[in-house]
């Protein structure tokens, strides 16, 4: 795992190094630009205090220092007089002005000049003037190098107090209850851990609002359920009881009853729970129509058996990108209310429209409708609209879990769903994508 700190650490002292590098070059270089002139300067001196008169007068008597500076001295006739250090490698001839010799033993920096009667060489090695820049550099940036433990020290204790925020939030989690989900205080943080906080905040307030819906799903569900398993057991209680076999038919037949509504139950409340309200659909094209063609030829039996006429009215060719599990989930529910709550001999209209590019389903049925003070509700979990609404139920009692699941499946697939009056006087849903 990697820590902040070692790599903050790491690069701060490396820029330094690089910065103590760059800085000893350029100190170098001013001080070997310095050193030339310097020493091109003694050149010139020690040439200038050279006597003017033939050089058989002077033999012996100057010292040109021990910088490593060599003279030749030629008579007018180009004949050499002097030769100060015979071994130096350079050329047996004279270059009035400032030069650089390459030589096998290294750059040497010549000056020549006329000198009264003799011509003069005087040459220095170009390494003694890049030895004194280089000891020049090396005084200057020896301090720094000297400090760089110190500021490596200095850097992880200055970067240590700077995390030190991040360590008290840590602390603040690891030491909270699981359903301690109040928000951490964000004041007297640094600007740079304070969206974190606030990120985390928002996070706890998500996690707060789930899990408030989640006991509210829970409660709700277990309250549902309560019913039709005491009924489901009162009925098994009168079968065991039957004296004789008419009764226990009956009684056999309420039993039945009950298990499926018990069962159909548990299925809506397994789809509810399994359509998260924050959930993403998956991304695959579907093609509308003949998901919707699948959905009425499944409940085309169950129609029939309950006397409504089921069909498709009118179907466009339409694609939607989605979750198609999850679309045959949302039609079925629609379709099975709409055939549920349809008196016998009623009928149920099916159809697919492309209005300004974009697809509405739309599922009309002939039953009694449902209040226009109620359509909002009835997307609440368990809410069904009551005996003041005039609804005749053709077949089981709903669980008043289906259009829930249809509103959260179609915000999951970015649809609305409305409610209205049909031609027919029933209730119309519009499933618009």
């Amino acid at each position: 795992m990697r820590s902040i700190r070692r790599q903050l650490l790491f690069w701060l002292l490396a820029l330094v190094l690089l910065g103590v590098g760059i800085a000893g070059w350029l100190i170098y270089r001013q001080a070997l630009a310095e050193a030339n002139e310097l020493f091109d300067y003694q050149l010139e001196q020690i040439a200038a205090a050279l006597p003017s008169e033939p050089f058989s007068q002077v033999l012996g008597s100057r010292d040109t220092g021990d910088e490593g500076i060599v003279l030749q001295i030629w008579n007018r006739n180009g004949v050499l007089m002097y030769y100060s250090r015979p071994r130096a490698p350079l050329a047996p001839r004279a270059e009035l002005g400032f030069s650089t010799e390459h030589t096998e033993r290294g750059d040497w920096r010549v000056y020549g000049a006329i000198v009264g009667d003799n011509v003069v060489q005087l040459a220095q090695p170009v390494s003694v003037r890049n030895r004194l820049a280089a000891n020049v550099a090396l005084r200057t940036l020896w301090p720094l190098i000297v400090l760089l433990p110190l500021l490596g020290v200095a850097v992880w204790v200055v970067v240590g107090r700077g995390l030190r925020p991040l360590r008290r939030v840590t602390s603040a989690l690891d030491a909270r209850h699981p359903e301690a989900l109040d928000p951490l205080p964000d004041q007297r943080l640094p600007l740079e851990v304070q969206p974190l906080v606030r990120a985390l905040n928002g996070l706890l307030e998500r996690l707060a609002t789930a899990l408030d819906i989640q006991k509210a799903f829970v409660a709700d569900a277990a309250h549902e359920l309560r019913t039709p398993l005491a009924a489901v057991q009162i009925q098994s209680q009168l079968v065991a009881r039957a004296k004789d076999d008419t009764t226990r038919s009956e009684a056999l037949a309420d039993l039945q009853a009950g298990v499926t509504r018990a069962t159909r139950l548990a299925e809506q409340l397994l789809a509810l729970a399994r359509s998260e309200p924050d959930g993403v659909a998956a991304t695959n094209a579907i093609d509308l129509r003949a998901l919707l063609q699948d959905c009425v030829v499944a409940y085309a039996p169950l129609a029939q058996n309950r006397g409504v006429d089921l069909g498709i009215e009118a179907s466009d060719a339409a694609t939607v990108t989605g979750d198609a599990d999850a679309l045959r989930v949302m039609f079925n529910n629609l379709v099975d209310n709409a055939t549920k709550y349809t008196p016998r001999g009623g009928r149920v209209d099916v159809s697919l429209h492309v209005e300004e590019g974009h697809p509405v389903v739309r599922i009309a049925d002939s039953g009694p409708g449902i209040e226009p003070a109620e359509r909002e509700r009835v997307f609440d979990r368990f809410y069904r609209a009551g005996a003041g609404a005039n609804r005749v139920r053709t077949d089981v009692a709903g669980t008043g879990l289906g259009l829930a699941i249809v509103r959260r499946i179609a915000t999951q697939h970015h649809a609305a769903v409305t409610l209205d009056e049909s031609a027919a006087g029933g209730l119309q849903v519009d499933v618009r994508f």
